[in-house]
């Protein structure tokens, strides 16, 4: 038994208010031992977060965590059920509708591919690259990926000669967006040209609101020594949040500028742009109205396979009833789960992937719910022990029946996952996915130790397992299990050595979901939280520690841009998932908890304009 008699914080009276453990109560200090079993168990380096000077705390208390599962009373907040399962699984869907729209777009896909492809003239890659860009934004960049890949390739090779004499400042940062975008590492030099003899860009900027929209979304694609592009950053934020409060351009280019002072076009979903681009588009003077009808056919085609996606995946969900089979912890979250897929796999052919890799998002949340929100410490060390073992242990019949589900769930869904992928030669992607289903089910062990007893550790040595707990290893993993013959062996030891890229993209998760969590774990006594571990050991404030917090969240995506332009030992098809990935995670926290209150954010949003809304009028 811990008890604190004497307690003596040094730091601001502010940071106590949020973390202050009652006299009496059980405490621990974060343990001295050497970090390096963590570290080789989860794979990371013990990173040096940046950060104020450490300010000690004294505290008298051991070292020791104790438990009492006998007397221990669960704590949680019941969730009330998803309403969209039961949408989806009854709706009616027009298969007929669906062919004609399919005729439709096979008969136009040849004749935009040959505007794009005819281009003629000294300024005719130029031309090709301005018209990927409207196809990324218009949800049609998959119906031409060679087409796309060929014209970047031949293109980059003159790169220089493409942009000599270029002073259009909309034109070069689209450009440089798409070379960026599809991993051509362009310089961040281009942009120079639009400096004046002070250093700083040029006022006469200013009046161009495309151009400084574009150049706004570029500078998000910067890497950790684009320090143009920071300041590129600055300055266009402030004087495009200056054009939104006056009003002082077109409805349509206001809203397009609202919409990326949001959230910027490079980390949302690729799916989800053409949202607000096709409508804009459709008000542009010189828009090309064959592409227009071309995308919106598109569009409306995608909404419909999302459909019956849905109908088949709610039926598999509803016939195993998992509601009812778990206490009221759990977050009822199918048709969430497949939204959230959306940005790694929302091109129509790959429905088969979006099935696989919802029904993993579904077994994280349950065992994720599990472990943070109902488990008492001996039912997570047996869950723990089971599914290291990938089979009951020795205590699983002593404990409650919502537990032997959990684990019969998760080990029978993996064995779904078997049948369907061994036909295909790939049970080598299961194998690999269980260890990372193992390793992240032992942090979540870890975790629910320290949260039982209101166990604040150091900084570092929380981010070393809760980088593991957040799941993003082990979301890659079955990315890369659904990904088909692209996800092979050497893209799994790839992700075993815990490459950069992969670092960069777990300390995202686990600052984003901290930092849009906060509030909720608060309200439950879950204290085991990067904000308040931040606060104790360098005795800040919340609300200097969450700025610290938000510093690291964007260093991590300069190094996720970084990465994904220099990385060679893996396809860039592996990349760019990842790349997507990160953009899940982006939108799911973007300044709400989206996963969790999906209804308080833009998720319900977003939901229901792909997959209720039939609002895009047809040509």
């Amino acid at each position: 038994m811990v008890t604190i008699d004497s307690i003596s914080f040094v730091m601001n009276m502010e940071a106590t208010s949020v973390f202050r453990p009652k006299l009496g109560s059980q405490f621990s200090l974060p343990s001295t031992t050497n970090l390096f079993p963590l570290r080789k168990l989860y794979g990371f380096p013990l990173t040096s977060f940046p950060g104020k000077p450490i300010k000690r705390i004294r505290l008298k208390a051991t070292n020791t965590l104790t438990f009492d599962d006998k007397e221990r009373t669960r704590k949680f907040k019941k969730l009330p059920l998803s309403e969209w399962t039961h949408y989806f699984h009854s709706i009616p869907l027009d298969i007929s509708e669906m062919d004609a729209l399919k005729e439709e777009i096979d008969e136009l896909k040849p004749k935009v591919k040959n505007t794009f492809m005819s281009s003629q003239g000294s300024d005719s890659t130029k031309t090709k690259i301005l018209m990927i860009y409207l196809f990324v934004s218009l949800g049609l960049a998959y119906h031409f990926e060679e087409e796309i890949y060929e014209t970047l390739k031949e293109g980059f090779e003159n790169i220089e000669k493409i942009m000599a004499g270029e002073e259009d400042l909309y034109t070069v940062s689209i450009i440089f967006w798409v070379f960026r975008r599809y991993g051509h590492y362009i310089s961040s030099d281009v942009f120079q040209r639009f400096k004046g003899s002070n250093g700083s860009f040029k006022e006469s900027l200013i009046g161009d609101a495309k151009g400084m929209l574009s150049l706004y979304e570029a500078a998000h694609l910067a890497t950790t020594k684009d320090y143009i592009l920071d300041e590129a950053l600055i300055f266009t934020s402030s004087h495009l949040e200056t054009l939104v409060a006056t009003g002082t351009c077109p409805p349509h280019l206001l809203a397009r500028i609202r919409n990326a002072l949001s959230i910027c076009q490079h980390w949302n979903f690729e799916v989800l742009v053409p949202l607000d681009f096709i409508p804009f588009y459709e008000q542009e003077k010189d828009h090309d109205e064959m592409l227009l009808k071309f995308a919106k056919l598109s569009f409306k085609y995608l909404k419909l396979i999302y459909l019956q996606d849905l109908k088949i995946l709610t039926k598999w969900y509803k016939k195993l009833d998992f509601p009812s089979k778990f206490p009221p912890y759990f977050k009822d979250r199918c048709v969430e789960n497949y939204f959230f897929v959306l940005p790694v796999f929302f091109e129509p052919q790959l429905s088969s992937a979006r099935m696989l890799l919802t029904k993993g998002f579904i077994l994280l949340g349950i065992q994720d719910d599990t472990f943070d929100r109902y488990a008492s410490i001996s039912e997570a060390e047996s869950l723990g022990n089971s599914l290291k073992r990938w089979a009951p242990d020795h205590s699983m019949d002593k404990q409650p029946e919502y537990l032997k589900s959990v684990l019969k769930v998760i080990l029978d869904t993996f064995q779904e996952f078997e049948k369907e992928l061994s036909p295909e030669g790939r049970s080598y992607s299961v194998k690999y996915t269980i260890e990372e289903f193992q390793a992240s089910s032992k942090a979540n062990v870890e975790l629910a130790k320290w949260a039982q007893v209101s166990h604040v550790p150091s900084f570092e040595k929380y981010m070393e397992v809760g980088q593991m707990e957040i799941t993003a290893c082990v979301t890659v993993a079955y990315i890369l299990m659904s990904m088909g013959k692209t996800g092979t062996k050497e893209a799994f030891e790839w992700l075993k050595s815990r490459p950069k890229l992969v670092q960069s993209l777990c300390t995202k998760g686990r600052l984003m979901n901290d930092i849009a969590g906060f509030e909720d774990d608060m309200s439950r006594g879950y204290v085991v939280n990067a904000v308040n571990c931040y606060m104790k050991q360098y005795g800040v404030t919340e609300k200097e520690a969450f700025k610290e917090l938000r510093k690291m969240v964007v260093n991590t995506h300069k190094t996720l841009n970084e990465e994904f332009l220099t990385t060679t030992c893996v396809s860039h098809y592996v990349l760019r998932e990842t790349m997507d990935f990160a953009r899940m995670i982006i939108v799911t926290y973007n300044g709400y908890e989206g996963f969790t209150r999906p209804d308080e954010g833009k998720i319900e949003e977003y939901m229901t304009s792909l997959f209720v809304d039939h609002t895009l009028k047809m040509l």
